[in-house]
């Protein structure tokens, strides 16, 4: 018994292909990728505060005086 093919995970009408897997071709990976850069996709996770500065998310290092 064969299992059948798995799905391009975007358009889902054709076959993933072993170079561009687990998409059927660079389209549906370009295309997948916009989505991910849209904000389109998320990953779940506590939210963040925007008022953050990002100053505070960065750390400091004492510089050497050369």
């Amino acid at each position: 018994m064969t299992s059948p093919a798995a799905l391009c995970v975007y358009c889902r009408e054709k076959p993933a292909e072993p170079e561009t897997r687990p998409f059927c071709s660079k389209r549906c990976r370009l295309l997948d990728l916009g989505r991910w850069v849209d904000g389109d996709y998320r990953v779940a996770g506590d939210p963040v505060d925007s008022h953050t500065d990002t100053d505070e998310l960065t750390p400091s290092f004492p510089r050497s005086e050369d």
